[in-house]
């Protein structure tokens, strides 16, 4: 029995619904665990001031219990004005100003890559120069097409957890 080639139309469709399933962006989860071997914020090191979470409803706010996940930060980690990115995680932490902190995905809404820094009020790609606002995520340079996804987080006390 000889088999046939699949049609060029199959093999496109097959194609483009691969490229779906396995391309950027966030499913919005937590993912479960967190990694505390993130690196420690230090003064100077541009990769540790990072993103926060929108501040829309869905965005993060301080709540009284801890989500029984691992910490990701101490609050005193995440500077104003900037932030944190916890590539393991893939979220981004930022404190756009004092006592105020929000998270987004780290995965880039132009093609996946994780951001990598947040500096001068930004979070930034290194991928294609894609920048993000630390207040809301939204996109400050393409050619990302989108703002950062809002993630949830918890602040209690001094302690970061994702929620």
């Amino acid at each position: 029995m000889a088999s046939r080639p699949a049609p060029r139309r199959t093999v496109l469709f097959a194609a483009a619904a691969l490229t779906m399933t396995t391309g950027c962006g966030s499913d919005g989860g937590g993912g479960g665990g967190t990694d505390t071997s993130a690196p420690a914020a230090t003064e100077g090191n541009p990769a540790t001031t990072g993103a926060s979470p929108a501040s829309t409803g869905a965005s993060p706010t301080a709540t009284a219990a801890p989500s029984g996940g691992a910490p990701l930060a101490r609050t005193s980690q995440i500077p104003v004005g900037g932030g944190m990115v916890f590539p393991k995680e893939k979220v981004v932490v930022t404190q756009p100003s004092a006592g105020e902190f929000k998270a987004f995905s780290a995965i880039c809404t132009h093609q996946g890559c994780t951001v990598n820094k947040v500096e001068d009020g930004t979070i930034d790609c290194p991928c294609h120069g894609s920048r993000y606002r630390v207040a809301d995520g939204s996109v400050v340079a393409g050619p990302a097409p989108r703002p950062l996804p809002a993630e949830r987080i918890i602040v209690s006390g001094e302690t970061i957890t994702l929620a």
